[in-house]
């Protein structure tokens, strides 16, 4: 006798599937079975398959959800409109807005074959030479995004880069409180100084919020397959971007791996090959950069407090969830450090 799908937590498979085959006739043929897929520390991911095809469905996390995180829609509506362009994306299948189905917001999208490199071991393996190129590759994608026109692809009023940065200082500071169940006065005084400090933005551009090595696939040919977790993206500072990108370089590994360590592969660029790169690419200058590597710490401090919330309510999925607490003060020290305030 056939066993019977489990539903994993988030999913409810029997209504699922229900919503596939009037939403998507024709697709699913077989009784869904879902796994899912760990690595991710915000938005819940699941590998999707009805014995003969394969889907991959996001949905936000269970219990605690942060005010304008976790937004299904953005997601869905950045991958679609670059689907034609040179930055590499799933294919989006459906966006359901409804909690109906699943009791939250959801979408699915096509199942793209390819690594997520979080380790160090299995990217050195690759050798340097091919490390050093996927590395390259890394910088040149995000370039290709930051060139992007969002008007040509539909997405002029995807965000409001007027006085980004002190909106995004001011959001997350507010994520932060809506998290907070501790003092954390390294963190406190990094905040401070970020709005003290506040740069000038260069031209805007399409902003993928959280572009790392591990956000991307990667093929068997080192090729870049898809960029994914679009959940932050908007229009605004590219830079943003760039200073996130060197600060997981500068702390790879770091929190017993709760970083990834991929980017400690020998022949890795190193954060000042990056920008220099990122620049030669775009012909745009990352000037002021420590302060866009201080604000990404500040960002990720912010993104761990809310994760380590929702551990301690029980409400996160898979492992590793139990070390979030260990991550904001080691950001907020290495934010203060790059400001040369520690």
């Amino acid at each position: 006798m056939a066993e019977t799908p489990v539903d994993p937590p988030g999913l409810d498979l029997t209504r699922l599937r229900s919503h596939l085959e009037r939403e998507l006739p024709g697709t699913v043929h077989g009784p869904l079975r879902a796994d899912l897929i760990e690595g991710g520390r915000s938005n819940l991911t699941y590998a999707l398959s009805d014995g003969a095809s394969r889907w991959v469905l996001r949905r936000p996390p269970l219990g605690h959800v942060l005010a304008t995180a976790h937004d299904m829609g953005r997601e869905y509506r950045v991958m679609t409109a670059l689907r034609d362009t040179g930055v590499p994306v799933p294919r989006t299948l459906l966006l359901d807005t409804d909690t109906d189905t699943l009791g939250a917001p959801w979408y699915l999208m096509e199942y793209v074959q390819g690594t997520a490199h979080r380790d160090a071991a299995p990217l050195a393996a690759l050798g340097e030479q091919r490390v050093r190129a996927l590395g390259q590759r890394l910088v040149d994608t995000l370039a290709g995004l930051h060139r992007i026109d969002p008007a040509a692809v539909g997405l002029a009023d995807f965000g409001h880069p007027d006085g980004y940065l002190e909106r995004q200082l001011r959001r997350w500071s507010k994520q932060l409180a809506a998290s907070r169940s501790r003092d954390l006065p390294d963190l406190d005084r990094l905040h401070d100084l970020l709005g003290r400090r506040l740069p000038v933005s260069p031209a805007p551009a399409l902003v993928h919020g959280d572009y790392r090595l591990d956000n991307v696939l990667v093929d068997e040919g080192d090729t870049i397959a898809a960029v994914l977790d679009w959940e932050m993206s908007t229009l605004g500072d590219p830079l943003t971007d760039v200073g996130l990108l060197v600060m997981y370089t500068e702390l790879a590994g770091v929190g017993g791996g709760i970083i990834p360590s991929a980017m400690t592969a020998p022949g890795f660029p190193k954060p000042d090959e990056i920008v220099s790169s990122y620049a030669d690419a775009t012909g745009r200058r990352a000037e002021d950069l420590d302060w866009y590597v201080a604000f990404a710490s500040f960002k990720l401090a912010a993104v761990a407090e809310g994760i380590h919330f929702r551990f301690r309510q029980g409400r996160t999925l898979g492992a590793g969830f139990e070390r979030a607490a260990e991550m904001a003060p080691i950001l907020a020290r290495h934010g203060l450090s790059t400001l040369k305030e520690n």
